[in-house]
């Protein structure tokens, strides 16, 4: 199990960057920046998994060594690390924007006066970086001539995870624009129904799972080998079955079906969208 050991710096990095942002924003009630505090703890956690043994050894143990460049790291984890990085940069900048245009989140209105809620928020987010990243985290703390070469499942696994970035950035793009258009009075519809939005009613939130997916496949080969105990690769699945199991049953598809059943309620439209409309996998199941 000592590779596992080996995460604690990563698990220091997703907590301790989370802790201090909870105790800058906290007290100011301040929720504007939760989501940019994700970005970060996802981005600052890859580069510990990363650097962490060279930067002990140079400013721990006192090495005489340089910090290694990009090129000696294995291109696996170079492919990883960069993956979740523009998913983090992504979605980040989009959910900041998105808090800074709205004043606001309407998910802590209540919870941001209670310190000991928001508090559990931010550690929420923490738990989150950890086990969402697990796969990179994982890869990257294996030394990178230990990594076995990249091969047609690898590169089927990063076309996964491009494809269902673009699927998610459309889907956000189709909506923002719909918002746009009905601000300017372009149009009355009650709720977006078009593009991808027909033939799923959280195409966005397909995406993300598509994402962690591609990433979690990617890194098996890697898990896979000798230099892990049995059965790590499954263990982190736990990434992208957290990720559907949060979006499509707690904090995702769940408020967002009620708010539009509360809005909307018998409305025909609505109401034909429910049932002809899947309520997550196009293809699958309305409900």
């Amino acid at each position: 199990m000592q590779v596992f050991s080996r995460l604690l710096p990563a698990a220091t990095s997703a907590f301790g960057i989370q802790t201090v942002l909870a105790a800058i924003f906290v007290p100011q009630a301040n929720e504007m920046y939760y989501d940019l505090g994700g970005a970060l703890g996802f981005l600052s956690t890859t580069f510990v998994s990363l650097y962490y043994p060279s930067l002990k050894a140079k400013y721990w143990h006192g090495a005489n060594i340089s910090i290694p460049p990009l090129s000696s790291f294995a291109p696996r984890q170079l492919l990883l690390s960069a993956a979740l990085g523009i998913w983090s940069l992504r979605l980040g900048s989009f959910l900041v924007k998105r808090a800074l245009k709205a004043g606001g989140d309407s998910r802590f209105d209540e919870v941001k006066h209670n310190p000991a809620k928001f508090t559990a928020f931010w550690m929420a987010q923490a738990t989150w970086i950890l086990v969402v990243g697990l796969p990179v985290y994982l890869s990257n703390i294996l030394p990178a001539g230990l990594h076995p070469p990249l091969g047609i499942r690898d590169y089927a696994s990063l076309g996964l995870f491009a494809g269902s970035l673009l699927f998610e950035v459309i889907a956000d793009r189709q909506k923002s624009a719909w918002r746009e258009a009905k601000d300017a009075n372009q149009h009355n519809e009650k709720f977006i129904n078009s593009g991808l939005w027909s033939i799923s009613r959280h195409p966005n939130y397909v995406g993300e799972v598509g994402i962690w997916t591609g990433i979690w496949a990617l890194s098996a080969s890697a898990l896979q080998t000798a230099h892990f105990p049995r059965g790590t690769a499954m263990i982190a699945t736990v990434s992208p079955m957290f990720t559907y199991y949060l979006l499509r049953y707690v904090s995702g598809v769940p408020p967002l079906e009620r708010s539009g059943q509360k809005k909307f309620k018998d409305d025909p439209k609505w109401l034909e969208y429910k049932r002809t409309v899947p309520i997550f996998w196009p293809l699958g199941p309305k409900e």
